[in-house]
């Protein structure tokens, strides 16, 4: 085993232990939670270990970065996340990869996706990112949707040729009721989920909660939790 391959895999070990322990302080079966590694930054290699070590879900959130890493790991089973802020310019070449979009948050990029899934004949599942700092009708600085829009966009979504609604994605907000307080936000998201899931039931994802703040989405009640830092490590700085 190489160097690099015993750092992933111990670094694993450590992420899966974590969220046995989340799932059973929440009473929760650990099947419900799945593993997003995200991988921005890191090489097509580091991607190979981890498939090689049992990952099936990667996210990526630049597309500059994700398109050629998909191309190179196109032969591995995987599932492929975007998780970054999209622009419509971009949206033809992610729909090329990504299986899931967790970061839709506006109706022109509903449209975008559409036309792109349906001349690229393909199903692409869509999450509403939440800005739970957001104003009424704003969108926070990361991105997203306020909570008063999410069943407009879900209706927009589901209206959609091409694309798929599969839930609700946040992260964790700096500022606002929220700031520091994830458990809360984590919370309130499942609320607006569950609002959601009362006209679209087929939407009961819910993605939610990183490396510093995993455990709260768990506990929370989250279906899919995004991890980085925990398993590859400190980022190299973008220069």
């Amino acid at each position: 085993m190489t160097d690099r391959k015993a750092q992933l895999a111990a670094n694993l070990a450590q992420v899966e232990e974590r969220i046995v322990s989340s799932c059973v302080a929440a009473g929760r079966k650990r099947e419900e939670v799945t593993l997003i590694v995200v991988t921005k930054t890191y090489p097509a290699s580091d991607v190979r270990i981890l498939h090689e070590l049992g990952v099936r879900h990667v996210a990526e959130n630049r597309d500059q970065d994700a398109a050629p890493k998909a191309t190179a790991c196109a032969d591995l089973s995987l599932t492929w996340h975007f998780v970054g802020q999209l622009q419509t310019n971009k949206v033809r070449s992610v729909t090329g990869y990504a299986d899931v979009v967790q970061s839709v948050d506006r109706a022109k990029l509903v449209t975008a996706l559409s036309a792109a899934a349906v001349r690229g004949e393909r199903e692409l599942g869509c999450l509403i990112q939440v800005a739970l700092d957001a104003e009424s009708g704003e969108r926070g600085e990361r991105g997203g949707v306020a909570p008063d829009g999410v069943e407009e966009l879900a209706a927009a979504i589901g209206e959609a040729p091409g694309l798929r609604l599969d839930g609700l994605m946040t992260v964790a907000p700096l500022a606002g009721e929220y700031a520091g307080r994830q458990r809360a936000a984590f919370d309130r998201l499942m609320e607006i989920s569950s609002r959601l899931r009362a006209g679209h039931p087929a939407a009961n994802m819910v993605s939610a909660g990183m490396s510093g703040d995993l455990e709260d989405a768990v506990a929370a009640g989250a279906t899919h939790v995004r991890v980085g830092t925990a398993v590859l490590g400190v980022r190299p700085r973008l220069g």
